[in-house]
């Protein structure tokens, strides 16, 4: 009877977690527009918008209305002064059609793509109303709005299939709903389009519907650079599957198949990115003398992005290490805190796991249903791979009959360890959590870490994990929702007045 209504279960919270989704949108919202309308922001110069440097003849005459009804249009300036920091440079990469300086090439074309695409399809007949401009401003923020609520469902779903605990993947996904890095996935910014395509891309993954998630990690690759860092995904399951095949089926053949396979998928997850640093090259060092080339385009490997990040922005290993950027610091220590512990919870459980890169997980946890580990979603398994105990593995080949093997080797402790958020299926995701916590806390500005690392869905599988510990379950519930809302609140005040936040 439970098992029958486990899908209605399913369901019914995936209605509850998308009203809750919808709901943390407009709220985030609603500071917004709060706390801009009380306070004066900081800069004002965002409102400025010089023509184009490209056709700004043809954009004035097709597009803009009236001036005297923009003029008018409460509606278009509320619109167009909402527009801040990284948001000025995706609505006029939009607005100009192309990247006109080469900082702007930091900033990847997805978000800038969706948004024009709204903006002269589904919004189109509000252009002479309130002018493109205010109608770009109004598709980005639908697309990031929308794309962040898919995204709450998705990690739901994929919550449901690692942790195989539907309140724990609720938990999970509402705090994600609430996370404190909140105004970013409200404004007109990447991370919902990163973490719509990176979570839906695991889901498809998962779900044994691998060139869908290629697909899908690609995109998250074209909204921001760390989307090809997904790739490591699917080189953690080609490492296992290819294993299996050579060391434990004996099948060279198919072990080579799949190594192949898994790199022809890498590749294709790291190609848009790479075309887009391709197609930066051709504009700015094609057709150019040598002693006119910017320094990057003479690199051995001319990488734009890099180059931008380091000039324009200062990022580098060690280079935010300074006494004056402690209050930064400070900023991010709730979110790496966080993630550091529970790398470190999870490595304390399971070391066996780390140590041997996964190869250590149980023979029930390769076959879960994660499909990190096991090849049964590429061939029907003709061998059963039975152990005698944990310590010195017996791993035999047996064609299938019609007799059942059922070999119980779990141990109540095994049990507790190898379950939830310590389960082996969570270790590719700590992993590269780890790479990513790393890389913002030594390379990048450190502030940022907090939207850098919100779409890791780790950190909401250990926070759900805390507020269910039976031990400090209040405790750690009340320190986890008042960071996100302390977050929240700080957040929306700061960035949409133009003060910096992260």
């Amino acid at each position: 009877m439970s098992k029958a209504m486990e899908p209605n279960s399913k369901s019914r919270k995936e209605s509850i977690l998308i009203k809750y989704a919808t709901f943390s949108r407009l709220l985030v919202l609603f500071l917004t527009l709060m706390w801009r309308s009380f306070l004066q922001p900081y800069d004002t110069s965002a409102a400025l918008n010089p023509p184009c440097l490209h056709h700004r003849d043809e954009v004035v005459a097709e597009d803009s209305p009236p001036p005297l009804l923009l003029a008018n249009s409460s509606v278009s300036r509320t619109l167009e002064n909402s527009v801040v920091w990284d948001s000025v440079y995706f609505l006029r990469i939009t607005e100009c059609g192309g990247y006109e300086y080469e900082q702007t090439y930091a900033f990847l074309p997805l978000l800038p793509f969706f948004i024009s695409l709204l903006s002269r399809t589904v919004f189109a007949p509000l252009v002479p109303l309130i002018g493109l401009r205010a109608v770009m401003v109004l598709s980005g923020y639908v697309v990031t709005n929308v794309a962040f609520v898919f995204a709450a469902l998705y990690l739901f779903r994929v919550s449901v299939i690692i942790l195989k605990d539907t309140e724990a993947s609720f938990r999970a996904s509402l705090i994600f709903c609430f996370n404190p890095a909140s105004i970013f996935y409200s404004s007109i910014y990447s991370e919902s389009l990163y973490a719509l395509f990176s979570i839906g891309g695991v889901y498809h993954l998962l779900s044994g519907t691998s060139n869908v998630a290629v697909l899908w990690f690609a995109l998250s690759g074209c909204a921001r650079s760390n989307g090809i860092l997904n790739a490591g995904y699917i080189c953690f399951q080609t490492m296992h599957r290819a294993y299996e095949a050579f060391s434990l089926k004996r099948r060279l053949c198919l072990s080579v198949q799949v190594f192949v396979t898994g790199f022809i998928r890498c590749v294709c997850i790291c190609l848009p990115f790479v075309a887009f640093q391709a197609y930066g090259y051709y504009n700015i060092c094609h057709g150019h003398k040598l002693d006119e080339l910017r320094p990057w385009c003479k690199g051995k490997v001319p990488l734009l992005y890099n180059f931008i990040q380091s000039h324009y922005w200062g990022v580098g290993f060690l280079r935010y290490f300074q006494f004056k950027q402690l209050p930064n610091f400070l900023l991010a220590s709730p979110i790496l805190s966080l993630a550091l512990c529970s790398i470190v919870s999870y490595v304390k459980t399971r070391p066996e796991l780390f140590l041997s890169l996964g190869f250590q997980a149980t023979e029930k946890e390769k076959r879960s249903s994660a499909r990190l580990y096991s090849l049964k979603d590429v061939l029907e398994p003709d061998v059963i791979i039975t152990s005698s105990n944990e310590g010195n593995r017996d791993i035999r080949q047996r064609k299938l009959s019609r007799k059942k093997d059922v070999t119980v080797t779990d141990t109540a402790a095994e049990s507790n360890s190898s379950s939830g958020y310590f389960s082996a299926d969570v270790f590719p995701f700590v992993v590269h959590l780890g790479l990513m916590a790393a890389t913002a806390f030594f390379i990048m500005h450190v502030q940022v870490a907090t939207r850098f690392l919100s779409a890791s869905p780790p950190l909401y599988w250990f926070a759900s994990h805390l507020i269910a510990s039976p031990k400090h379950n209040s405790k750690w519930g009340y320190l986890i929702w008042s960071y996100c809302a302390a977050y929240i609140l700080l957040g929306s005040l700061l960035f949409s007045n133009f003060y910096p936040f992260t």
